[in-house]
């Protein structure tokens, strides 16, 4: 049985469009969807129940992710389990393919994530600058990061059980794998939708350069890191020279970001979560 784990804190607007696109497939019915409502002060929980019998809903009073995702493996009930953001959209049909590869003992893959899809109609025109760049990052394409899904097998599972609580949760555990045991599935697919103004993309990229920090203090020094170098934006300069202007987007938005993330670091503030209500808009 494949179990579903979703933590949601606050997500009555999202949450419904999620479930509705994993419950498309009424064949699907040993599919085991946990959703974890933790510190929600909105309507999440009753979306969510209103959903059916195959959807568990588990309320906890910490408004935490880590928490969350504790909680929701405690209730879990099988593998391969597959972790999903309240925020994204996922099909039950694209669960499957994603969890194929975890049902092969023979494959060495431990871990696996879709392929992103990113909405960009409606965002302003330095966000949709930005992820043109963003998407074409080899890190970017290869890790498991940044996608709101990651599903892993019982024994990858034991791997990111072991993980400290972190805010870059999907980094983490994207790092927490070696290139042979994960996987991007390119015939499974997820929809991120990404913020829409340029003070929500920036919020988004303080986000991740202070949960960076926090993970790489987290690990040892040859471990390999998720950062974008120079080097990459000369390389995709040289593939794609029309990506020019969005590469000058891209690094104006890491130097902002990265100096307002700076006070936080000092100061070891890895506990405030910046959220980005635009791309929760419907």
């Amino acid at each position: 049985m494949t179990s579903i784990v979703i933590p949601a804190h606050n997500e009555g607007r999202v949450i419904g469009r999620l479930l509705d696109s994993l419950l498309t497939d009424p064949s699907d019915d040993d599919t085991d969807i946990v959703v974890v409502c933790n510190g929600c002060t909105d309507d999440t929980a009753r979306i969510a129940a209103e959903r059916g019998p195959r959807v568990r809903v588990i309320e906890i009073p910490v408004p935490s992710k880590h928490a969350a995702l504790r909680a929701g493996d405690d209730h879990a009930r099988g593998f391969p389990r597959v972790y999903v953001d309240a925020d994204v959209v996922l099909t039950g049909s694209d669960v499957r393919t994603l969890t194929g590869p975890l049902q092969d003992d023979t494959s060495g893959v431990l871990a696996t994530a879709p392929e992103r899809r990113v909405p960009l109609a409606g965002c302003a025109w330095r966000v949709r600058a930005y992820y043109r760049v963003w998407q074409r990052l080899p890190a970017v394409r290869e890790g498991l990061f940044g996608r709101g899904v990651i599903a892993v097998s019982k024994a990858g599972h034991a791997r990111i059980a072991a993980l400290p609580p972190l805010m870059a949760d999907d980094l983490a555990a994207s790092l927490a794998f070696t290139p042979e045991e994960r996987l991007v599935v390119r015939e499974a697919a997820v929809v991120v939708h990404p913020p829409r103004t340029w003070p929500d993309l920036i919020r988004r990229r303080v986000r991740a350069a202070v949960s960076t920090a926090q993970v790489e203090r987290h690990q040892p020094p040859q471990q390999a890191s998720a950062r974008t170098s120079k080097a990459d934006l000369k390389d995709l300069l040289r593939g794609e020279p029309r990506l020019f202007a969005g590469v000058v987007v891209f690094v104006a938005a890491a130097v902002v970001a990265r100096r307002k993330a700076e006070k936080a670091i000092r100061a070891e503030d890895f506990g405030t979560w910046l959220r980005d209500e635009s791309s929760r808009q419907n």
